[in-house]
């Protein structure tokens, strides 16, 4: 199985700096490479704390727990229950949500090309290969 690093679907095309795609800002071999790093960037921190980062996480955890308590309508990027949005059904997956005092209220579906649907797809079957480990460790030790 190996590391799946590789997880994370960078969508440069939905990526925006005050409104602007970055696709316009950054050379494309430029913004390949910040795509390779961000791909990998998790280990990357890893190694060089020799830990897990949760500062990040604990600030995001922290605004999305805001937008829920103040009723917001917030979007997040957040790992959601997807029945049949983007062609998935029965899996966790991040996708960008709007969150509200009813939790995840609406799951927004991006229009993908095809290489971005490819990269989705790859990622679906990478969570469903790790859920089918942990399900067979559960039952082992049941």
């Amino acid at each position: 199985m190996g590391g799946h690093g590789d997880t994370m679907v960078p969508l440069p095309r939905y990526t925006t700096v005050a409104g602007i795609p970055v696709t316009e800002l950054v050379a494309g071999d430029k913004l390949d490479a910040i795509i390779q790093r961000t791909k990998v960037g998790g280990g990357e921190i890893v190694n060089l704390l020799g830990t897990s980062a949760w500062y990040a996480p604990g600030a995001a955890a922290a605004q999305m727990v805001e937008a829920i308590v103040k009723d917001e309508k917030r979007i997040f990027p957040c790992c959601a229950w997807l029945t049949g949005e983007y062609g998935l059904k029965d899996i966790y997956l991040g996708v960008p949500v709007v969150l509200g005092k009813k939790g995840i209220e609406k799951i927004i579906e991006l229009q993908l090309n095809s290489d971005e649907k490819a990269l989705l797809n790859t990622s679906a079957q990478h969570v469903k290969e790790v859920m089918d480990v942990l399900d067979k460790m559960a039952v082992v030790n049941a």
